[in-house]
């Protein structure tokens, strides 16, 4: 008889560096809290200040441990001084989650410019690029890692979001699985929630009689199911930075109520 494998409780595994992005709302709010009441020390990055340091209260007002980082995470000056003060204050970098992002305006593609476009890119796809390249070597010298990011039912399909917002889910589908590919070897994991719809903070600034919001509004009306919560989408985040799901590389984990099985 095979005896069941069950994930070391929060007391006798080593204290984990985690960073996590987004931190100060939303999936990021509920990740960040979720891995400092396992015993995580955790850095909460955001662009809202307020908001992340309101994270950290609720964080160490449990006797947790974290710490705020804010800036904007698409500069390149910012992403290093987040690594490097998770290096100095904790230690090293053993799970990085890319969870900031942002909406589009559910714009088709000849309704798209170029701000809209530029910004969603670099935010939602390059940001996630830029940590992650800013994690590895320190992931690497240690031989060990787990790279979590929010990805979207929008990078599973065409019909869940704009252009942009569509085409930057799907570069981090792809993003995701090569860097499983190349790392596997070194102890590094990269997996990817697909979230459905959740609630969170963020908003879509959409214009009503435009072509892509009057396209999407009867696909996705008619296909989603309930409406789930971010505690909902941390919990799968938290999961796959487990030992529980060690051997769970390149996945792309659908948390959406069956709406990709629609």
């Amino acid at each position: 008889m095979n005896t069941p494998v069950s994930e070391p409780d929060s007391a006798s595994r080593p204290r984990r560096s985690v960073i996590v992005t987004g931190a100060a709302s939303g999936i990021g709010r509920a990740s960040a809290l979720a891995f400092v009441a396992q015993g995580d020390r955790v850095l909460a990055a955001d662009l809202d200040a307020a908001g992340v340091e309101e994270t950290v209260r609720e964080a160490t007002a449990t006797g947790g441990t974290a710490l705020a980082a804010v800036g904007d995470l698409t500069d390149q000056r910012v992403v290093d001084s987040v690594v490097a003060r998770a290096v100095a204050e904790f230690g090293g970098v053993d799970v990085l989650v890319n969870n900031a992002g942002i909406m589009d305006r559910m714009s088709a593609a000849h309704e798209t410019d170029d701000a809209e476009w530029d910004r969603v890119l670099r935010v939602d796809l390059t940001a996630p690029f830029l940590l992650t390249r800013a994690v590895l070597p320190h992931m690497l010298a240690a031989g060990a890692g787990c790279l979590v990011f929010t990805g979207s039912e929008a990078g599973l399909r065409g019909g869940g979001a704009g252009a942009a917002y569509t085409a930057a889910k799907h570069g981090i589908t792809g993003l995701v699985k090569n860097l499983a590919v190349m790392y596997r070897g070194r102890g590094i994991r990269a997996n990817v929630i697909a979230p459905g719809p959740t609630a969170t903070g963020i908003g879509v600034d959409s214009r009503p009689d435009a072509h892509g919001p009057a396209v999407l509004r009867s696909l996705i009306g008619a296909n989603i199911g309930r409406v789930g919560s971010a505690d909902e989408q941390a919990a799968a985040i938290v999961w796959l930075a487990s030992d529980a799901a060690s051997f769970v590389n390149g996945a792309v984990l659908p948390v959406d109520d069956g709406w990709s099985a629609v």
